[in-house]
């Protein structure tokens, strides 16, 4: 997105209406409880884009938060303000699998647990690739058919086995091993992030571009 005016253009959740059942509160962590206190909007120089700002309350616990979204068509997408810090659910289009051990991952380096960190991310990317056809008798094996088949671009085939390797080390312990080391498990679920972003968020996004531009008289 190179501008606020193409919020909710091509991406985001369904319907013209902000989805406040689908913003969860950052101070009490409920979910679709919000009224909004305060409306304004702002329309674009020479044309029908409308950008809202809404000011919405908690019903449980009266705190505020600040959102701003946009709609076209059936779409419309949102930014919230202040957000939660804990990660409660995965998007709802990536495979149940993949997101189950991805959230593990996040709630892990959330805690500073790096060792749970690092096999949990290791397992989210396994299982992504699996899904993705990937074939072989290790990691190793299913990280090099899926570059072979041109999925996996030759740096993050590089990251892969990166993770592939640091994932082992808390996978498979030996005695006297190092700890994962906060940076490491840091790093790891910050490549297993851009990894998921490029099997399937940009797949949708381009489907939904696509949908979109199908549309236009």
């Amino acid at each position: 997105m190179q501008s606020w005016w193409e919020l909710g253009e091509w991406s985001g959740q369904r319907g013209p209406e902000l989805a406040l059942y689908q913003i969860t509160c950052p101070f009490c962590e409920e979910r679709g409880n919000f009224t909004v206190a305060h409306h304004a909007e702002k329309k674009k120089p020479n044309g029908q884009k409308v950008l809202n700002f809404d000011t919405l309350e908690c019903g449980n616990c009266r705190g505020y938060v600040m959102c701003l979204w946009s709609s076209s068509r059936d779409l419309h997408a949102y930014r919230v303000l202040p957000w939660p810090l804990k990660h409660e659910k995965h998007p709802e289009h990536w495979p149940e699998a993949v997101g189950r051990f991805w959230l593990q991952a996040k709630r892990s380096i959330s805690s500073e647990n790096w060792d749970a960190t690092a096999v949990m991310a290791r397992s989210a990317m396994q299982v992504a690739l699996r899904e993705k056809g990937a074939q072989g008798a290790n990691l190793k094996q299913e990280i090099e058919d899926l570059a072979k088949k041109g999925l996996l671009p030759p740096l993050m085939k590089e990251w892969s086995d990166t993770l592939r390797e640091l994932g082992n080390d808390s996978a498979h312990p030996t005695p006297g091993q190092a700890a994962t080391s906060s940076r490491d498990a840091q790093d790891i679920v910050r490549y297993l992030d851009f990894l998921l972003e490029y099997l399937y968020d940009l797949p949708k996004q381009i489907a939904e571009y696509r949908a979109r531009d199908t549309g236009k008289p």
